[in-house]
């Protein structure tokens, strides 16, 4: 354990810290996969109201990730493999009838 007051504040600054960034890759997680639902949603019943949802989500997503990244909570390629994923699947998604 922590013997001095230097030492004792890092171990909080990195609980701290560890919280912020579970906070940001599970919200990451999250807005993914709404992504992906929305898309299974056009592909059921594809109009403009679903396909506004899978680009309004899809722009969540991304805006995230990049401030993620930005943040240094994930690294720049693993955000750039994170959204090269979703837009693939939007891509073919929507493309594709």
């Amino acid at each position: 354990m922590a013997n001095n007051k230097s030492a004792k504040k890092r171990i909080q600054i990195a609980e701290r810290n560890r919280l912020i960034n579970k906070s940001y890759k599970s919200t990451v997680k999250t807005l993914t996969k709404k992504t992906l639902e929305n898309c299974e949603k056009y592909k059921k019943d594809p109009n403009e109201e679903n396909k506004n949802l899978v680009k309004e989500s899809l722009n969540k997503a991304f805006s995230l990730i990049d401030k993620a990244v930005k943040k240094n909570i994930l690294h720049k390629n693993n955000g750039a493999n994170k959204k090269s994923r979703i837009n693939n699947l939007v891509k073919t998604t929507i493309f594709t009838k």
